[in-house]
């Protein structure tokens, strides 16, 4: 996750100093900064987490509903274009 631009959004946390020395650790192994370990990571599981919601509940009716709009073919829909068109939450 190689940018160009100017970093300019500070976040700061923190740590034990075991954590610290973990993630030093961690960072010498991949030949990184602590700082760019971490934003990496961070950013990493920040995408999975966005990814990865696919647990909802519904109700019979309600999922008897999304069942039936599943199997409607989908043909040709701008609104689906102009989502397909988005970038990703993560990239906004």
């Amino acid at each position: 996750m190689q940018h160009t631009e100017t970093r300019e959004a500070l976040i700061n946390i923190r740590a034990l100093r075991a954590q610290r020395d973990l993630i030093d650790k961690a960072a010498a192994v991949r030949n990184k900064t602590r700082s760019d370990f971490m934003l990496e990571a961070a950013c990493q599981e920040a995408e999975n987490v966005l990814l990865d919601r696919r647990l909802f509940h519904l109700k019979d009716e309600e999922y008897e509903a999304f069942e039936a709009v599943l199997k409607t073919p989908v043909g040709d829909s701008p609104a689906l274009r102009k989502l397909l068109a988005q970038k990703p939450p993560w990239e906004s």
